[in-house]
């Protein structure tokens, strides 16, 4: 399996098979796709990278790419917007899917191009990893003489060609990268895929830090790539990118993404001798990454020739920390004039007398006499006002402690009635509800789950990249049937894990379940496990939403899905 290459490719390809379709409508992942900018991936050498040519046999005879313009549309979904690539036979577009309202890729390449085949075999394999830690392939279709690959879009994700143009990673960054490119590799060639053509303009980094590959399988298809050693191709294709992090070189003679190569007739020198300050231990990872033939190897560490050798090297290494914020010491305190002692007077010298201040004299004329008979006669009417109000408010409080102990008496046990509580609402019925998505549903088979009162089953969605459901849509929930139109007092919900909820009622005029979302009210909102859910006024319906709005992650898969164990509702 480590080195099969385009092997899922191929059986993809001759198995005769029908073609599968990706996984992306059951697994509803998002979040993950490419940086907007034009996917400038050129053929230049990478200095014995055990890539092949296009495969494509006589340039003469290469299929022509279909003519396609702005505004046209796929399967009357996907709306083409701007070309990015166009070579070689295909093309490649940023588009809008006009059915889930979000940006997506493209590859669009005619039918009977020579490599038609192999792409669609190497989207639909890629398409079925599923891992988020690669740009997903969400469709792969042929039809009306074109082959077109879907993948998501990132707007808000960075080519690591733009971040090497400002300067090297900083080594906590660099320590993160070619960790979780390895460890993902690692996973995709135990499936059996290869990328082939992992370069920097394949590598994105989210606005949260979390890096993303590009392109798995796909792009080597697009230009007819394979290669006899795919594990060792795409090591020696992370050892590149490291180089590149820690010196802004490219690590072979030629100039390329941007990057100047090395001397020529030098060889391959490590990073710390190219540029000072280097990390000597990502150095050393990265020379055993690229000299793996074994005859350069830094030091007397064993080449790293797959990605699960290079993930092991990785953590054998110290861990690289974070540097530390930088602390901007706070201006001096400065005291006030007020604190100073100066508020309305010049300061003091030190050892000089103070003038004794003299105070004002009495109010005596006839105004001031007048004004002090008024604020006397006002104190003596407040005084007054307060007795009155201290009195009455202690004649009360005696009446009232009458009133209790009457109470008290007459039960008989010393204590007062609790207020009754509300009485439980049967539940009939119960529906997934997820309008937002392209099939309207959303685990069908477990929503009765909800109402078995039970905890230990439950109703969940599916998984996701991200708590807000990768910003596919608004939520998902449950319409719970109560089978006539009642008085709802409180529903009280529980989850596995913290989930963000919120509760809509449809109108008491509708008399068949309502089929959209605009036709629920929202009534009460909160977050938890258990969640009581109590509308703000009165509240008469038949059809209620349980509508979940923020995800927990699940600690027994890692995942961010909800899971709705049991709900209640009493009048």
């Amino acid at each position: 399996m480590a080195e099969r290459s385009t092997a899922a490719v191929d059986v993809a390809d001759n198995s005769g098979d029908k073609p599968l379709t990706a996984k992306a409508d059951q697994s509803t992942a998002d979040g993950v796709a490419q940086n907007p900018k034009r996917d400038t991936d050129s053929d230049e050498a990478q200095g014995g990278d055990g890539t092949g040519g296009d495969g494509t046999g006589d340039p003469g005879k290469q299929a022509s790419p279909p003519e396609l313009h702005s505004g046209h549309k796929l399967a009357r979904r996907y709306r083409l917007e701007e070309c990015v690539t166009r070579l070689d036979g295909f093309s490649s577009w940023r588009a809008v899917d006009e059915k889930l309202r979000r940006a997506v890729g493209v590859h669009i390449l005619p039918a009977d191009h020579a490599r038609a085949r192999s792409v669609l075999a190497a989207a639909r394999s890629a398409a079925l990893l599923g891992d988020p830690r690669f740009v997903q392939v969400l469709d792969a279709v042929e039809e009306n003489d074109l082959v077109y690959v879907v993948h998501e879009w990132l707007p808000d994700a960075t080519e690591l060609t733009t971040l090497l143009s400002a300067g090297t990673l900083e080594p906590h960054d660099t320590y993160q990268m070619v960790s979780q490119l390895s460890s993902a590799m690692a996973a995709a060639h135990r499936e059996g895929l290869a990328h082939l053509r992992l370069n920097p303009n394949a590598v994105l980094r989210t606005s949260s830090g979390q890096w993303r590959i590009r392109g798995l399988a796909v792009n080597a298809a697009l230009r007819g790539i394979t290669s006899d050693t795919p594990q060792r191709t795409d090591t020696e294709s992370i050892g590149a990118l490291l180089y590149a992090a820690l010196t802004q070189r490219w690590p072979y003679e030629s100039d390329a993404y941007g990057l100047s190569g090395l001397p020529k007739d030098i060889g391959l020198i490590a990073p710390d001798q190219v540029r000072a300050g280097v990390h000597r231990g990502l150095s050393e990872l990265a020379m055993r990454a690229l000299a793996n033939d074994g005859a350069t190897a830094s030091r007397h560490e064993s080449p790293c020739t797959t990605p699960e050798e290079l993930v092991k090297a990785i953590g054998e290494m110290p861990r690289i920390r974070p540097p530390e914020p930088a602390f901007t010491a706070p201006p001096e305190y400065q005291r006030t004039t007020y604190q100073q002692g100066t508020y309305g007077r010049p300061a003091a010298h030190p050892g000089a007398a103070q003038p004794v201040q003299t105070p004002p004299p009495p109010l005596q004329s006839r105004t001031g006499k007048a004004l002090k008979w008024a604020v006397s006669a006002l104190l003596i009417a407040a005084l007054g006002l307060g007795s009155w109000q201290l009195a009455d408010a202690l004649m009360d409080h005696g009446d009232k402690s009458d009133d209790t102990n009457n109470t008290q008496t007459t039960n008989g046990g010393g204590k007062g009635k609790k207020p009754a509580s509300g009485k439980p609402i049967a539940i009939v019925g119960a529906r997934d509800f997820d309008p937002f998505s392209s099939d309207g549903s959303e685990k069908p088979a477990d929503v009765a789950k909800v109402y078995d009162n039970s905890t230990a089953t439950y109703w969940q969605t599916d998984f996701y990249l991200s708590p807000d459901f990768g910003r596919l849509k608004s939520g998902v929930g449950v319409i719970l049937d109560l089978g006539k139109v009642q008085q709802v007092g409180k529903v009280t919900t529980t989850f596995v894990g913290d989930t963000s909820v919120e509760l809509r009622a449809a109108s008491a005029d509708t008399g068949t379940e309502p089929t959209s979302f605009d036709a629920f009210t929202k009534v009460a909102e909160g977050s938890g496990t258990t969640v009581g859910l109590k509308p703000g006024k009165p509240l008469k319906t038949r059809y209620v939403l349980v509508w979940l709005t923020k995800l927990p992650m699940q600690s027994d898969d890692g995942k961010w899905r909800g899971r709705l164990a049991n709900v209640k509702v009493t009048s």
